[in-house]
């Protein structure tokens, strides 16, 4: 019997060895294109007058290629989105995870799961025909698409993801810590947020990781209610992320325009790569 069990594990520890070698790889190939094909551009541009510029003109006679519009309002919506968001669905996997009886979390996480299967365009697509008037109309406003409207819309695409792996972290969290907190006299809301949560902290981590690289990602949806205009970031103008910038030129530009774009791409991927090495390391450090 155990003959027959080496062999087989052998197998598939190649298998599993195979694989990350191949998501190794497609993260090195990205990498090396992005910086091959991004760079020229930052060499002719200037990295200062590229990264520090204040004005996108691609197609004018005199182009300029400033992108700092594109880095605040990115971090900018990022940011807002993540207040909006993680509030709304750390609460939620509480209220499947630990408050909501079987039949009322039965009925609630389909929902959330739906949500998750949405198309990017789609969240678009209601935003600029719902949202985008209503904002119009209710601040009075000559047009309401601007980055308010990309936040509202970034918060909704990123509640699946933090409310499914934050409800599985809270769910991980052995019932013997719960029940010795409510032997001492605790509440259970006092039980929930004083050991639950921070007995969950970790995944709960996660879940926000996830939710910034998915509202930092994000292009279709944002492309539809933020206006797609290379404006410095103000709440209620409309304004152009990095990945907006990237969608809304790259099927007509050429030469230096395009390069510039490469270049926006690869600031984007640095960006990402910093977020996620910030955050994993502390991560670390908090699990030490």
């Amino acid at each position: 019997m155990k003959q027959k069990i080496r062999p087989m594990e052998k197998i598939m520890s190649g298998v599993f060895l195979f694989c990350g070698i191949i998501a190794i790889a497609f993260v090195l190939f990205i990498s090396i294109y992005l910086i091959i094909s991004g760079l020229p551009a930052i060499r002719q541009i200037g990295l200062a007058e590229f990264l520090l510029g204040d004005k996108w003109a691609s197609t004018a006679s005199e182009p300029k290629f400033g992108i700092l519009p594109f880095i605040l309002t990115s971090i900018y919506g990022t940011c807002g989105a993540i207040l909006i968001g993680v509030p709304v669905g750390f609460m939620t996997a509480v209220f499947l995870a630990k408050v909501a009886s079987p039949k009322v979390a039965a009925v609630v996480r389909p929902a959330v799961e739906l949500l998750a299967g949405i198309p990017s365009v789609v969240y678009g697509l209601i935003g600029m025909m719902v949202l985008v008037p209503a904002v119009r109309e209710a601040f009075d406003l000559p047009d309401g698409a601007s980055l308010f409207c990309a936040i509202i819309v970034l918060a909704v695409v990123l509640l699946p993801s933090i409310i499914s792996v934050s409800e599985n972290a809270l769910k991980a969290v052995p019932r013997e810590y719960e029940e010795a907190s409510l032997a001492l006299g605790a509440t259970q809301i006092e039980t929930i947020f004083k050991v639950s949560a921070p007995a969950a902290s970790s995944g709960i981590a996660a879940a926000v990781v996830l939710g910034i690289g998915r509202a930092i990602g994000e292009a279709m949806a944002i492309m539809m209610v933020a206006g797609n205009v290379a404006n410095m970031p103000s709440l209620f103008a409309s304004v152009r992320f990095l990945t907006t910038a990237v969608a809304s030129e790259m099927a007509y530009a050429s030469g230096l325009q395009r390069q510039a774009l490469y270049s926006i791409a690869l600031v984007l991927f640095v960006f990402i790569m910093i977020i996620n090495i910030v955050l994993n390391s502390l991560l670390k450090r908090k699990g030490d």
